[in-house]
């Protein structure tokens, strides 16, 4: 990807384009993480999600293991599958991420040596990034990576150290493991965060809230890949013989209640992570389990009782209303990943969430898109759940039936009842007005930031923390790929006798602009990005900010696009 230098160093917010600093939209409230610490409740809440996981997954097995018993060959081969491919697919994909995270990259040892040349020149420094990739700071580079530290002594030890690693982490995804080993590491890391201070604590909760990130995103694909086919399965068994086992239930039971856990617990994760939203509290993350609960536990049975009778056009329409739903996500041309194709991949990702639950994918006012899923989908289930009552077998009576649509009509009107809840009452936000947000805690937020603090109100001055990207100085730099630039400050050293701490510490600049909520930010989906500021951070004594582009004009909209 082809950016643009950013010219020299000058202060932050000077280089704000003056349509950032006009536009209240466009800066978010920067301090709203600045004093943010892992909690017992948090701690608490990522023992809840290894309890969902190991009751979602053992009950299956379980279940598994008595179809085989009882020789009911068939349904032992589709419990299976639904339990083997989906985690494998997880357990590759979650692989693959350590095997980039725990290799030796150029990217962490230019990173390394940018910021020893930053530390020796001032304690800080002003790095410029596009997409999280190679230096190109040149001689002052290039004299930071000369002082860099050789090869330990100990290096067939480190060696044998990291062999361990790989056996181990080979192990741990080969049993399938992978989730639990990564909450495990997030238990510990937020721990970690909560026993030392800085500028430890700040490393450790910044390592946490990756590793949550990343354990967000795989349950939740794994979630609607498994939890949401094993619920429509087993509640069309049920169905079908007119009987339920005790392990059934249980099945389908943790199966629904993985669904709605992993999709509030994504939502809660990817709002902790970004500084210019305020953190989802455990009471709105509650009701938002209760919402998904009874809309996604409606829709599986009103599947399920479809499935029932007529297996084969079960199969048409849920591949047609995934198409569909794929192509409307597309058309609303999202912005969640670094490549084309990667969002395309993920595009139709949310196309399978979309097929059981409304998925927030866009920026802004969301009133007309929520309201036509929320209509098509009850016309939906009104349609699925009326051909099932008219077309039923003999085994259905006429009570069970009238139970059966009830059932469907109640749970999916209480979770609505439960959306109203959310958005009317405890929406980070602030209530809804007409379906118009109303903000009314934008001046608890703005009170967070202190007025006699010596950083511009656009600093954040902890983890994670970003910036609006600033408009460019100099143009034409005729750099290309990815590059870190470091500059030394300008001006003449004053002799300092006794060294003060310095507030600023080195500023990462992306050149890209920032993605609009909900899409993740860049240093937590570009894992380049991502091992970089790790690096930065611990060896800083400051923690490094980030910056992104803040794209103003037309004009530098289209230059922006054209060298994507």
């Amino acid at each position: 990807m082809a950016a643009k230098s950013d010219g020299a160093a000058v202060s932050p917010r000077a280089q704000i384009p003056a349509d950032c600093l006009s536009r209240p939209d466009r800066r978010p409230p920067q301090s709203l993480h600045a004093e943010q610490r892992y909690s017992p409740a948090d701690c608490c809440w990522t023992l809840g999600a290894l309890l969902i996981f190991f009751s979602d997954g053992a009950s299956d097995l379980w279940l598994t293991a008595d179809y085989y018993l009882r020789r009911d060959y068939w349904r032992f081969a589709l419990t299976l599958v639904f339990v083997i491919v989906p985690s494998v697919v997880v357990q590759v994909l979650s692989f693959r991420w350590f095997a980039y995270d725990f290799s030796d990259t150029p990217e962490s040892g230019t990173a390394a040596a940018a910021m020893v040349a930053a530390s020796s020149g001032a304690h800080g420094g002003d790095l410029s990034a596009k997409d999280g990739g190679e230096l190109g700071a040149g001689r002052t580079a290039a004299d930071g990576a000369g002082m860099l530290p050789g090869p330990p002594a100990g290096g067939r030890s480190r060696g044998c150290c990291r062999v361990f690693v790989w056996l181990f982490q080979a192990v741990v995804h080969i049993l399938q493991l992978a989730q639990v080993w990564r909450y495990v590491r997030a238990l510990y890391l937020g721990v970690q965060s909560r026993w030392h201070r800085e500028p430890e604590r700040r490393h450790y909760y910044w390592r946490m809230m990756f590793e949550s990130a990343d354990i967000s995103i795989l349950r939740l694909l794994e979630s609607f890949l498994k939890s949401a086919p094993q619920l429509v399965l087993q509640l069309s068994i049920m169905i079908v013989t007119g009987d339920v086992l005790p392990l059934q239930g249980l099945s389908a039971s943790a199966s629904l209640m993985s669904l709605a856990w992993m999709v509030a617990s994504y939502q809660k994760v990817l709002r902790d992570s970004r500084d210019d939203k305020l953190p989802m509290s455990y009471k709105a993350v509650m009701v938002q389990i209760l919402w998904h609960l009874f809309t996604i536990g409606a829709r599986a049975l009103a599947f399920a009782l479809f499935a029932s009778v007529f297996q084969l056009y079960f199969g048409i329409f849920i591949v047609a209303h995934w198409c569909i739903m794929t192509f409307w996500i597309i058309q609303g041309e999202t912005d969640f990943c670094m490549s084309k194709w990667e969002e395309i991949i993920y595009n139709m990702m949310v196309g399978i969430v979309y097929v059981f639950c409304w998925f927030s994918v866009k920026e802004g006012r969301t009133r007309c898109r929520m309201l036509t899923y929320i209509l098509t989908v009850f016309i939906e289930n009104v349609a699925l759940t009326t051909i099932w009552y008219l077309y039923r077998g003999p085994r259905s009576s006429d009570f069970y039936a009238v139970v059966m649509v009830c059932v469907v009509a109640s749970s999916y009107a209480l979770g609505t009842f439960f959306m109203f809840v959310y958005y009317c009452l405890l929406h980070p936000d602030g209530p809804v007005s007409g379906w118009g947000y109303v903000v009314e805690k934008q001046a608890a937020a703005e009170a967070l930031v202190s007025p006699t603090s010596s950083l511009p109100p656009d600093v954040v001055s902890s983890p994670p923390r970003t910036l609006q990207r600033t408009k460019d100085r100099e143009q034409g730099s005729g750099m290309d790929g990815d590059v870190f630039q470091v500059r030394p400050p300008r001006g003449p050293r004053a002799p300092v006798r006794q060294p003060t701490p310095r507030t600023e510490g080195p500023v990462i600049r992306i050149d890209l602009p920032r993605k609009s909520y909900p899409a993740w930010d860049a240093h937590y989906i570009d894992r380049r990005l991502r091992k970089t500021i790790l690096v930065l951070e611990s060896a800083a004594p400051v923690a490094p900010r980030i910056q992104y582009r803040c794209l103003s004009t037309p004009k530098e909209v289209m230059e922006y696009e054209t060298t994507v």
